[in-house]
């Protein structure tokens, strides 16, 4: 056949691609819909706009999944390599690429054992990270002033938490409602374990000391939302000690191994946060007893070893003998011992006495005499040379200084004087005019206090024979009366 010959005739109709690619769309969404899809997951791939693309197979095939950033919260688990999941979405196509693909809004764990799979391995990644080492936990408060608990405020958990610490040591406790299971039980245990640790010291809402997570028992579908990546590292990052308590004794979760401390149930956890209030007030009184009983047990043996050793010491009366003895022996021979003493002295002044005659206190006043008349003969000529030595150095001086200088100096010394005589006068007046000012407002204060000020407000002074009469008697025994009102006064006869 000739590559230029007409094709034969067709009653196919003819599409563009975007028609083409258009229907097969509408046809695969319209049989299809939202389907459940069971696989391994494959590749994963999370984009900067927070959209996950990635794969869902078996042992032979292939489907390409998409879930949106929008849709990524309300999935339940994150798609992780390996993970055998089942994934529920919308069937369609993309005809950029002639791919079909599922756009998954849910994601649920294909069984236990899947479970199981991945929380190990995320335990080998927390524990390699060193959130599970001893040497992080921090030590429980013995007694917290504030309890935050983090739970479900309907169930039995809280409860039984309240119980026990009432019936142990009666604390404050806040509670922080959360969704224990389910998909939003992960985000809400986070974000209270945060929230906690964000509240003030002393605030008006008070920064709980210590840090309950509890729950009940349950499956490990019921206990997941403890086991998600964000719940272990909240509490891996609190500044507040945690106690987790999740599940019964044999229940395990990821929050378990970053907690500061483990409770097999919820009862348990409360009675690791509180001691025992009546046992330890028995224990101090037990110790009050104690501490009194060894006061008093020290206080007697010290009395009695302070009584063994004053046993042991001399008696005072023998003490004091030697020198009761050497003082009477000394006191005994003080008498001679002086009367001895004078005679000696006395004997010495004779002697000194003997050689003082007047014949020789005559010579040595006319030696002194002579000494003196020659050092006042020499002493006219050495003050005369020292004085002209002065008077020539004083001539030298005076021919060094400069009239001009001399001038100046006056002058300065002259202009400082007049500063300071007027500022001296400046002080006179400014003081003179201060007591000047308060001299005329103590006049005006005494005016105002004097009896003239009183009369004007409608008084009168009564004077009998020229003297102020305050009483009856005075007035009859008065022979001339007058009395003074603000205007003047008036004479009565």
């Amino acid at each position: 056949m000739d590559l230029f010959d007409e094709p034969a005739a067709t009653n196919a109709p003819e599409f563009t691609v975007s028609e083409l690619t258009g229907s097969v769309k509408k046809t695969l969404e319209g049989t299809f819909g939202r389907v459940r899809v069971r696989g391994e997951v494959g590749r994963v791939m999370v984009a900067r706009s927070g959209h996950i693309y990635y794969d869902i197979k078996d042992d032979k095939n292939v489907i390409a999944c998409t879930t949106w950033k929008g849709q990524v919260e309300g999935l339940g688990v994150i798609p992780e390599e390996g993970l055998e999941v089942i994934v529920t979405g919308k069937l369609s196509t993309f005809g950029a690429q002639s791919k079909y693909n599922i756009n998954v809004d849910t994601i649920e764990v294909a069984g236990a054992g899947a479970l199981m799979a991945m929380l190990e391995k995320r335990k080998a990644a927390l524990a390699a990270e060193g959130l599970f080492d001893p040497a992080r936990k921090k030590p429980l408060p013995y007694l917290p002033e504030i309890i935050g608990v983090v739970t479900s405020p309907t169930g039995a958990v809280i409860r039984d938490i309240l119980h026990r610490l009432r019936d142990r040591f009666p604390r404050k406790v806040l509670v922080w409602p959360v969704a224990v299971q389910g998909k939003s039980c992960a985000p809400e245990v986070a974000n209270a374990i945060r929230g906690f640790n964000a509240l003030t010291p002393g605030g008006a809402l008070p920064r709980p000391d210590l840090i309950i997570v509890a729950r009940g028992g349950g499956s490990i579908e019921d206990l997941w939302g403890f086991n998600e990546e964000s719940v272990a590292r909240a509490a891996a990052a609190s500044d507040i000690p945690l106690i987790s308590a999740v599940g019964h004794e044999t229940d395990t979760t990821l929050i378990d191994f970053v907690s500061d401390m483990r409770a097999p149930t919820p009862t348990a956890a409360a009675e690791l946060a509180v001691p025992v209030r009546v046992e330890l007030m028995a224990w101090v009184d037990a110790q009050g007893a104690r501490l009194s009983q060894s006061l008093s047990h020290g206080l007697t043996g010290r009395g009695q070893r302070l009584r063994d050793l004053s046993r042991g010491l001399p008696n005072k009366d023998s003490l004091l003998d030697g020198p009761r003895q050497r003082y009477d022996y000394w006191a005994e021979k003080l008498p001679s011992a002086l009367q001895a003493g004078v005679g000696a002295k006395r004997l010495m002044l004779s002697e000194t006495a003997g050689a003082l005659r007047p014949a020789v206190l005559r010579s040595r006043l006319a030696e002194d005499r002579r000494r003196l008349a020659q050092i006042a003969a020499r002493l006219e000529p050495a003050l005369q040379a020292r004085v002209g030595r002065a008077q020539d150095k004083l001539d030298n001086a005076g021919r060094g200084l400069k009239t001009d200088v001399i001038a100046r100096d006056l002058t300065r010394k002259a202009e400082r004087l007049e500063v300071i005589l007027r500022r001296i006068g400046d002080r006179a007046r400014s003081q003179q005019e201060a007591r000047s000012a308060r001299l005329a407002a103590l006049d005006r204060l005494r005016e105002t206090l004097g009896y003239v000020e009183t009369l004007k407000r409608g008084y009168a002074v009564v004077r009998g024979d020229g003297a102020v009469v305050t009483s009856v008697a005075q007035v009859k025994a008065a022979t001339a009366l007058e009395i003074e009102f603000a205007d003047g006064r008036v004479k009565l006869p």
